[in-house]
């Protein structure tokens, strides 16, 4: 796309998101002149802008004769046009530290991540959780912890720890417990959590009837155990405030729209999921390339972490008047940062 545009309105163009970037107001001729030592006087800056808008790269609210970048602008910016930052030692160190020092528990670590990277961007920093089903069952444990609740702890292979709270008809002595858990850890062990949920009654049909109960609770809840079927446990979420300090917000309309959205996490997590960023890669969603109408003022910046066999997101989500070059290095450094911590055993 970027063979369409002479390097004079690569680098007005440039300059325009760049100002639109820091100001939220938009641009005008005179402005680019004497801020961007162009070497072009406003009249000419006015002629490339002109043309730029031609060609659909920029565009004019009908309440200002300022310029501001459109879809098709953005997506040149972020394709061929950005200089990405360097984030200094100082700034990974502190992402290192903070995550290192986050609880060893998954669904808090995650929750950490979501705040990190909404102070560091000042947008909302979005964390879905690993898809567990991909991950490789290592054992259970099962802990009673009063006379009607017992603990279930699943170990997966990559470091995972999942613990489920099941209520039970009565108490169960300790040494049954274990005997229940050894039995489904013999039969059970090796296989991912996917196939151990598909294919869990069959295997225990001879246990159906022991008389704690047990395995009959534990087939009427498979996909509490072996899915992340709690919408609490897809999706974390932390720096709203950060993001609702943009200008963009101060318009009532806007501000209700996003506030619509993050009462409505199932829009997120399935946004998520259908644009799902390759391996090592960051991937990018702006305006209208989101399919849900309701962000088609948004930009979503993302990358997957991984954790052994289990794959989750991380994204910075706002306003598509974001700083790009700080916030995809970021998500980048971020989302490998959490790989790291896991593959060398956190």
């Amino acid at each position: 796309m970027s063979e369409d545009l002479t390097e004079r309105e690569k680098t007005i163009l440039r300059n325009i998101i760049h100002s639109f970037i820091r100001t939220a107001t938009p641009v005008g001729s005179r402005y680019i002149s004497r801020r961007h030592a162009v070497g072009l006087s406003p009249a000419s800056v006015r002629n490339v802008m002109a043309d730029l808008e031609y060609l659909g790269y920029i565009d004019h609210p009908h309440t200002s004769a300022g310029r501001v970048p459109t879809d098709k602008g953005y997506r040149l910016y972020v394709d061929s046009l950005i200089a990405l930052e360097e984030l200094s030692e100082a700034e990974q160190w502190d992402i290192q530290t903070q995550l290192h020092n986050a609880a060893p528990e998954i669904n808090e670590l995650l929750k950490a991540t979501s705040k990190l990277l909404g102070t560091i961007s000042h947008q909302l920093g979005v964390v879905s959780s690993p898809h567990i089903a991909a991950g490789v069952f290592e054992k259970l444990e099962l802990v009673q912890v009063s006379s009607r609740r017992v603990l279930v702890i699943i170990s997966i292979r990559s470091g995972l720890v999942r613990t489920i709270m099941m209520d039970v008809r009565t108490e169960i002595p300790k040494t049954k417990l274990v005997q229940i858990a050894q039995m489904l850890n013999e039969r059970f062990s090796g296989m991912t959590l996917a196939h151990v949920r598909k294919t869990f009654s069959q295997r225990v049909q001879d246990l159906q009837q022991e008389e704690t109960g047990l395995i009959r609770l534990f087939i009427d809840s498979l996909d509490k155990l072996f899915t992340n079927a709690n919408p609490s446990e897809k999706l974390h979420i932390g720096g709203t405030q950060s993001l609702l300090s943009q200008p963009e917000f101060i318009d009532t309309e806007n501000f209700r729209s996003i506030i619509e959205i993050l009462e409505n996490e199932d829009v997120i997590v399935h946004i998520l999921e259908k644009k799902k960023p390759k391996e090592g890669k960051v991937s990018i969603s702006i305006g209208k390339e989101n399919e849900d109408r309701k962000l088609r003022d948004y930009t979503i910046v993302s990358s997957q972490y991984a954790i052994g066999d289990t794959i989750g997101t991380i994204s910075v989500f706002g306003p598509k008047r974001m700083n790009y070059s700080k916030v995809i290095p970021v998500v980048d450094y971020v989302a490998k940062t959490i790989s790291s911590l896991f593959a060398s055993g956190n």
